[in-house]
């Protein structure tokens, strides 16, 4: 009896810090979302505060000791986001997981590797839990929307910039017969590079073609730089006009997944009770 009174009090428990950390359909978890939301902000402004040479200078302790409580506090709520969920490996390798991850790594790697704290900016994309906070669950399910149009569109998409990429090497090894070395396109990656810049229409004029050939095909480049740039947005508007079901913020306390459907009862991925 004992044994199971420890199990059902360890259980709850861990409900408890799955409600505050992971939902934010209640007051205790919408203020832990604001207040995490609050100290990603403070910790990105004291990274770029500290990329300040004269304010690094004149106060080093200063954003030395508000760099290391961050991470610290972020650690902590790491380590009880795996600890609430019942399947760590799950929320582990999960998007939000490996950034929760990257948000504390720099931190620990700048006393082996003085620097990488500036990779701390990373935490930056921790807010985008602020679309589950402010209960704009439309943007939720419009991001999941756009993800899975860039999804469903994947292969289609690297047929094309596998189709690109084989149009600027042919125009670039063009390129680099009718200029020659003379013009600047001493060998075909440079002429290559060239065909990128000028089909991006950057066109950063370090190399430009002198001869009539040459400029005419660089006119060509051009405008079919900018012709091309419709296909892959076509690609994608053809997956985003397919409807899909809006989603709730309810995470799966089993599973850690995300995405659900507003009237769902149990998750999708593991059958869990939501």
């Amino acid at each position: 009896m004992n044994k199971k009174s420890k199990q059902q009090g360890k259980s709850s428990w861990r409900e408890t810090i799955h409600t505050i950390i992971f939902e934010a359909d209640t007051p205790g978890g919408k203020l832990f979302d604001v207040v995490l939301i609050i100290f990603i902000l403070l910790s990105v402004v004291v990274v770029m505060l500290d990329s300040i040479t004269k304010f690094q200078l004149a106060h080093k302790s200063a954003l030395y000791y508000l760099e290391w409580f961050f991470t610290i506090v972020f650690t902590i709520e790491y380590l009880f986001r795996i600890i609430s969920v019942r399947h760590p490996s799950t929320y582990i390798y999960s998007f939000y997981g490996v950034i929760d991850l990257l948000a504390i790594i720099p931190t620990y790697a700048s006393l082996i590797f003085p620097g990488t704290h500036y990779f701390l900016v990373v935490r930056l994309l921790r807010i985008m839990r602020i679309f589950r906070v402010m209960k704009f669950v439309q943007y939720v399910s419009e991001a999941k929307l756009l993800m899975n149009a860039i999804k469903a569109s994947r292969r289609k998409i690297f047929v094309f910039l596998l189709a690109v990429i084989t149009i600027l090497i042919i125009l670039g090894s063009i390129m680099y017969v009718i200029e020659g070395p003379e013009n600047g396109f001493t060998s075909i990656p440079t002429a290559v590079y060239w065909a990128i810049i000028t089909f991006t229409t950057v066109g950063y004029g370090d190399i430009t073609p002198q001869t009539s050939i040459g400029q005419a095909i660089s006119a060509i480049v051009m405008i079919l730089g900018y012709s091309i740039i419709v296909v892959p947005t076509g690609l994608v508007t053809v997956e985003l006009s397919r409807a899909e079901k809006p989603i709730s913020t309810q995470v799966c306390p089993e599973c850690g997944a995300e995405g659900h459907d507003a009237d769902a009862v149990y998750c999708k991925y593991c059958g869990s009770k939501l």
